[in-house]
């Protein structure tokens, strides 16, 4: 029997995701006590609205996010993000902050889901979260992947770059090669190193390179 692991943050109003972004704005569009003047006396509805940039919660970054001719959310393959076989990389240990590609050596992760496990979302929703010294990709560590060819890479800290790195050269070397990125994970401590199956589709909106998605795990399928 499988189990599922969830991956994902919860989406909340006024949340921060990302230093410096907003937060989402959820409301009513219409509200159940309007609704009832629509309906049948006993009937009611909710329908929801939210305003948000699309890096909040857990998101997908496609090749549209840091290329203008790549593939946005509507265009990349979705056999990238569903159903796929993962690997999980446990680096809680790695010499702060920078993840080397020491950490992935001898792994098969070509078309897999490389999910990097670093401890940081322990931080999320404090300040913590955002601040300097967060764990990320060196540049080995991205030029090892996109030789190999994974499907997706996934990562639980708040960038898979150094946010002082303007350069981002794990965006640029990762989407240059077509791989979509996972930031801001959770859970990843509830993976075994294989044998699960990722989850992670987002909205196919065109034009767009970054959006939420619902991340899971079916552990044992």
């Amino acid at each position: 029997m499988s189990v599922l692991v969830e991956l994902s943050h919860v989406v909340r109003h006024g949340m921060t995701t990302y230093p410096g972004l907003p937060g989402p704005y959820i409301e009513d569009h219409l509200s159940r006590t309007a609704s009832r003047e629509r309906y049948a006396p006993g009937t009611e509805f909710q329908i929801g609205r939210i305003t948000l940039v699309a890096n909040t919660g857990t998101y997908l970054d496609t090749p549209f996010h840091r290329y203008a001719g790549g593939d946005d959310l509507a265009r990349v393959s979705l056999s990238r993000l569903v159903d796929v076989p993962g690997v999980l990389v446990d680096a809680v240990d790695a010499d702060p902050p920078g993840i080397s590609a020491k950490w992935f050596a001898d792994l098969d992760v070509t078309g897999r889901a490389v999910l990097v496990r670093t401890g940081w979302d322990r931080h999320w929703d404090t300040p913590a979260y955002g601040a300097a010294g967060h764990p990320f990709l060196r540049a080995d560590a991205v030029d090892w992947l996109v030789a190999r060819q994974p499907a997706v890479v996934g990562i639980d800290s708040v960038n898979i770059d150094d946010m002082a790195d303007l350069t981002r050269p794990a965006h640029t070397g990762l989407l240059a090669a077509g791989i979509p990125i996972l930031e801001h994970m959770c859970g990843l401590d509830r993976l075994p190193p294989a044998g699960f199956r990722l989850h992670a589709a987002p909205v196919a909106v065109a034009g767009m390179g970054t959006f939420p998605v619902r991340a899971y795990a079916l552990v044992g399928a």
